[in-house]
């Protein structure tokens, strides 16, 4: 009985930090979304893109060292930014061969404004697998809306199994490999991720895990049962609406 109490009273007394390192996390991310030098662009993708939401499923933390791969206009680039503070680090990483698009070209061009007065933050261009070599270990490796177009001709095609075994080596051990894409359709041709701009979320699992990797879950925030699978992420109808998901995996402690 006594065993038992005892064991109750350190259950309670662990229950208030808990809730207070949740509290905080929670203000992290808030002042990071709420950060005034976001531009109206990123802004504008807030209601379709879930950031707080989003953030919470890497599991990003104030020291972290993060790769965001394929930086685009620098959404997540900002953002974790500003959550990994000035302990942690930021690689911003151009593939170069996306380094061919007015959009991407002006949206790196603002990143490198961005961070003169962001230290914790380095933009560097290299092609697909040599992007993948880092001055330090990191904590976290994100692919927000780009793990398809690894596939495709115009990227190379990469060596996917490469590429994985790339990112398993950058990562310390336990850290985490977050992939975030639109939803292909069961069975789809492996074509789909050039004609829709998809990936079949049993794919990109089945290559990860080949690594080495272990799955550690998934998220469905920005899933849509709606979606028909039938059209890309630039057509209008689907537009800023895909299904998309969000998958973890982790490298082993050992």
């Amino acid at each position: 009985m006594l065993k038992q109490s005892l064991l109750l009273a350190a259950t309670l007394m662990a229950l208030p930090a808990y809730a207070q390192e949740s509290s905080e996390t929670e203000k992290t991310f808030a002042a990071a979304i709420a950060d005034p030098s976001r531009p109206p662009t990123d802004t504008e993708r807030d209601a379709n893109r879930k950031p707080a939401e989003t953030l919470a499923a890497t599991g990003v933390k104030p020291g972290d060292v993060v790769a965001d791969y394929a930086a685009g206009q620098g959404y997540f680039t900002r953002l974790f930014a500003d959550v990994v503070g000035p302990q942690g680090h930021v690689y911003a990483i151009v593939p170069s061969e996306l380094y061919v698009y007015p959009n991407i070209v002006k949206g790196i061009a603002d990143i490198e404004g961005w961070t003169v007065k962001h230290a914790n933050v380095t933009v560097s261009f290299a092609s697909a697998l040599p992007a993948l070599k880092f001055p330090e270990k990191l904590d976290l490796f994100w692919i927000s809306q780009n793990y398809h177009d690894l596939h495709d001709d115009f990227m190379g095609p990469v060596d996917m199994v490469a590429f994985n075994k790339a990112v398993y080596a950058a990562l310390k051990p336990g850290g985490r490999y977050i992939i975030l894409d639109h939803v292909a359709a069961p069975g789809s041709p492996a074509s789909v991720t050039d004609t829709l701009h998809r990936i079949e979320p049993s794919v990109v699992r089945r290559e990860v895990e080949a690594a080495g990797f272990v799955f550690d879950g998934e998220s469905n925030i920005l899933a849509n049962p709606n979606d028909p699978h039938t059209a890309g992420p630039f057509n209008k109808s689907i537009q800023g609406h895909t299904d998309q998901f969000i998958l973890r995996f982790r490298k082993p402690q050992a």
